[in-house]
């Protein structure tokens, strides 16, 4: 696994093995979920619309933008509002602005409540076009004309006093009063046209009529995220790390899967491979209290990243691969009457494998089987025979573990002769066959069981 690229088939194992501990973990982040959505209260928000009229270039936009969630906007309507416990900056953090189609640009406001959102996001309308409107007057000053307002009733004041002047000519029809005259027109239609150009050339003169587009709607329901939406994404992040906690832990697996790391973990050579009809209960652990009973009633009592087992053949074809592993074992040791099987304590399917391979020795030599713990492995001290062989599964173990069952073999005087790779299969319905027995009923092989501290 800690090679292998990360497939479908890998996340649907886990799916399948892992269903009852994901389903508990779902409900959890869905409880989490619903505690946050306690924590903080729900929020609605309302959006009005300003229309701003004539061409506007976007970062022209993206400035109007800027100006409707100012500080000087939205301080005057939390003036005109007058909420109690809500800051000019906090309410500032309750409104933003944004840039529809159409030079259109608007404005949310989030409150706790429909009503005291529909009032924030129409007040901070209302405030941002009165100042739009003086900034483009030029002036920020409400009570004074500067810029070009004041020049444009300068120029108002000067046709007036044209006018006068106009008339207090001499009405007469002496080539010098209509000399006077003439000029004076002329001097009004320049200036009129000078004011013109004038208002052409100011972009303000078209863009100071900002409209507010009615009132904002009333919010229906919460602003995200609602409280379903959290429920359902605490649900799907727990599912999801759960999901990612077992592909990181497959991935830095360090456990030997390979016969020949196995063997040479071990320090001997490998006898062989055999096959073990696959049970249920063939990789559960014995439970022992209310720990194990609860890893057992979650699922998470037997290993999901075990292959599934592959079909088996027939038990004749399966006895044949213990009969050879038999015939290595004496070719390896002859003459020799007794050897041990260690097998590491909880792998259940090298203990049948072990007693399977002691019957099939028939005595020659015979076989006595322990069970020896990896976390503190001790091995029985030598009593007559002539080495030991290990039995275990594959992808079960640590190089680790496994150096220290060699170790503790050696403690004891036992040399490792070889080693027994043992894999579940799935077996075919019985027929008239014989069944393999269990290592306890074994006639000829003697089992035991090693405990105690390190050697």
């Amino acid at each position: 696994m800690s090679d292998d690229t990360i497939r479908l088939v890998t996340v649907g194992r886990i799916l399948r093995r892992r269903r009852r501990l994901l389903a508990v973990l779902v409900v959890v982040g869905a409880l989490v979920g619903y505690g946050v959505s306690v924590l903080f209260p729900p929020r609605y928000t309302a959006s009005a619309s300003v229309l701003l009229p004539g061409p506007w270039e976007e970062r022209e936009l993206l400035t109007q933008v800027e100006i409707a969630t100012s500080s000087e906007v939205v301080g005057k309507a939390a003036d005109s509002l007058r909420w109690s416990g809500v800051s000019d900056k906090e309410l500032r953090d309750r409104v933003s602005a944004k840039i529809a189609d159409g030079n259109i640009i608007k404005i949310s406001g989030t409150a706790d409540s429909p009503e005291r959102a529909q009032r924030l996001s129409d007040e901070v309308a209302q405030q941002f076009v009165t100042y739009a409107a003086r900034i483009a007057s030029g002036t920020t000053d409400p009570d004074g004309a500067t810029g070009p307002e004041a020049l444009r009733q300068q120029v108002k004041r000067t046709n007036q006093r044209i006018t006068d002047l106009a008339n207090a000519a001499d009405p007469g029809q002496t080539v010098e009063s209509v000399q006077a005259r003439t000029e004076l027109e002329k001097l009004r239609t320049a200036l009129q046209d000078a004011m013109q150009k004038l208002d052409e050339a100011d972009p303000a003169s078209s863009r100071a009529g900002l409209v507010v587009m009615g009132p904002a709607p009333r919010p229906a329901g919460e602003a995200p995220p609602t409280r379903w939406q959290l429920v359902g994404g605490g649900a799907l992040l727990f599912f999801v790390l759960a999901v990612v906690g077992h592909l990181a832990a497959a991935r830095v697996n360090r456990r030997l899967r390979s016969e020949p790391e196995i063997a040479a973990a071990l320090g001997s050579a490998l006898l062989g491979t055999v096959d073990v009809p696959g049970e249920r209960r063939a990789h559960r652990p014995k439970a022992r209290g209310v720990r194990a009973r609860l890893r057992r009633l979650l699922g998470v009592d037997t290993r999901w990243d075990l292959p599934v087992p592959q079909s088996s053949g027939d038990e004749a074809g399966r006895r044949i691969r213990y009969r050879r592993v038999c015939a290595r074992l004496r070719e390896r040791r002859p003459g020799a009457r007794r050897l041990l099987v260690v097998v590491p304590d909880g792998d259940e399917v090298a203990r049948r494998a072990a007693g399977q391979l002691a019957e099939e020795a028939e005595g020659d030599p015979r076989l006595r089987v322990v069970e020896v713990p990896v976390s503190r492995p001790l091995v029985p001290d030598r009593e007559g025979e002539s080495g030991a062989v290990v039995v275990l599964s594959a992808g079960a173990w640590t190089a680790e573990e496994l150096t220290g069952v060699a170790e503790a073999c050696a403690d004891g005087g036992h040399e490792v002769v070889g080693v027994v790779v043992a894999g579940a299969v799935r077996a075919r319905p019985p027929g008239p066959a014989r069944r393999s027995p269990e290592p306890h009923v074994t006639a000829a092989g003697v089992h035991d069981h090693a405990t105690g501290g390190s050697a």
